[in-house]
């Protein structure tokens, strides 16, 4: 959520920001200040109200005691009036606080100034291309029918079973999931971020905490008896660890990694972009979140950047890195990269990782802070990124490293996997 502060304090550059996520700045921040305005001048109607019936009623107590009962009524019929007045605008307050936090939670956060303007994907920006993509002299085929040929990845058993979206992994396309996610997470791991294993169901406070809700609400799975959700994103319980927490300066960076099955309901996906592993209802993915002091948050976004660029170049695959503009950017984040890489036999672009600074959106959420000193708490920074996305990742190496005579395996995989060869 943003701060009510900071737009107060910094209209112009509020509006400007909200501008490019192609949003009416002008009339939105406008409304947004009307109510918080609104909402102070009645505060402070309130507080004075309050004062003024607490002398009365110490008067009246004096009244009382020194006989003068007359007087001590008169006194007395006038704090009940105060009382209801009191009421009236407790009640005005109440209304007022509801629609300025109705307003802030369906504001997206404020992207930096520096993120591109646009409005459709086409329009981001490429800041990054590395490696050869793979030209084939024979008929390359796509993952889905690779996953077929050499019996890896079964899509019709998983639809017997559970519905489309939901693969059975076999043999060595099992053992190639468990060892990405075991290199993925020995990486991270390296890098010096704490491995957690967390829930992968949340409840509504720990949605609303980062961002999900009620933003992505339609796209989660409900499990309505007990009131869960199943997650999206290992970002959402591993920032939650430090819902209402407020953590020591000297403590930052707090650094996280996590694997976990990560579930969307994808609705309204069909067509190509689907097909195979390319969009599913259930997959594994390894997660790394950070915790950052704001002066540090955007050097940390460039790390963070550059190390899933690393793992994809350990991987052997081409890669693109995309600063993406404000009508492609999630709903939290202040600036996002998206790292992409090429499907040889699909001759597109994947995404494969997205990694954001959401600045102090999910911590005014969560009251996550972090204390100088003995100075006041402040929100902290959080950023997060895919390091990676298994899905995707499986597809590129499967299409990429085909030969004719079958799949080549990358060699900083062969110690995970035991093999360097499908075939």
């Amino acid at each position: 959520m943003n701060s009510i502060q900071y737009i107060r304090e910094n209209r112009e550059t509020a509006i400007e920001r909200l501008s490019i996520r192609n949003i009416d700045g002008e009339a939105v921040i406008g409304q947004v200040i009307d109510i918080d305005e609104r909402r102070r001048k009645t505060q402070n109607e309130l507080d004075t109200l309050k004062a003024t019936a607490n002398q009365l009623a110490d008067q009246t107590g004096v009244l009382f005691k020194a006989g003068k009962t007359a007087e001590g009524n008169d006194l007395k019929n006038k704090s009940l009036a105060l009382k209801e007045e009191t009421k009236t605008l407790g009640d005005l307050l109440l209304s007022l606080e509801k629609e300025l936090q109705t307003m802030m939670i369906s504001l997206p956060n404020l992207p930096h100034l520096n993120v591109p303007r646009g409005k459709m994907p086409e329009e981001n920006k490429t800041i990054h291309s590395e490696g050869t993509i793979p030209e084939f002299d024979f008929n390359a085929l796509p993952h889905w029918d690779l996953a077929t040929k050499y019996d890896l990845i079964d899509f019709e058993l998983g639809n017997k079973i559970t519905g489309a979206g939901f693969p059975v992994y076999k043999g060595k396309g099992a053992k190639l999931q468990r060892a990405l996610i075991q290199f993925f997470l020995d990486r991270a791991v390296n890098e010096g971020y704490r491995e957690i294993q967390p829930p992968i169901m949340i409840n509504e406070a720990s949605g609303y905490g980062t961002g999900q809700l009620p933003d992505k609400e339609g796209q989660m799975y409900y499990v309505p008896a007990d009131g869960l959700y199943l997650i999206p994103t290992a970002e959402v319980p591993v920032t939650n660890l430090y819902r209402d927490v407020i953590v020591k300066s000297e403590d930052l960076p707090i650094k996280m990694t996590a694997y976990t099955p990560c579930f969307r309901r994808e609705a309204g996906s069909y067509g190509a972009d689907v097909r195979g592993l390319n969009r599913l209802h259930q997959f594994d993915k390894v997660e790394i979140v950070q915790i950052q002091h704001p002066e540090n948050s955007y050097a940390t976004l460039e790390i963070m950047k550059d190390y899933v660029a690393s793992l994809l170049r350990d991987l052997e695959l081409p890669f693109r890195i995309l600063h993406l503009c404000g009508g492609d950017m999630g709903f939290a984040s202040a600036w996002t990269y998206d790292l992409e890489v090429y499907s040889a036999a699909q001759k597109r672009w994947l995404e494969v990782s997205s990694v954001s600074n959401f600045e102090s959106f999910q911590a005014n959420r969560l009251k996550l802070r972090f204390r100088e000193g003995q100075n006041k708490p402040q929100p902290a920074h959080t950023l997060n990124g895919s390091a990676l996305a298994l899905p995707r990742i499986v597809a590129s190496l499967l299409e990429n490293n085909q030969t004719p005579n079958g799949i080549r395996i990358p060699n900083a995989l062969v110690p995970y996997t035991g093999f360097d060869f499908i075939g």
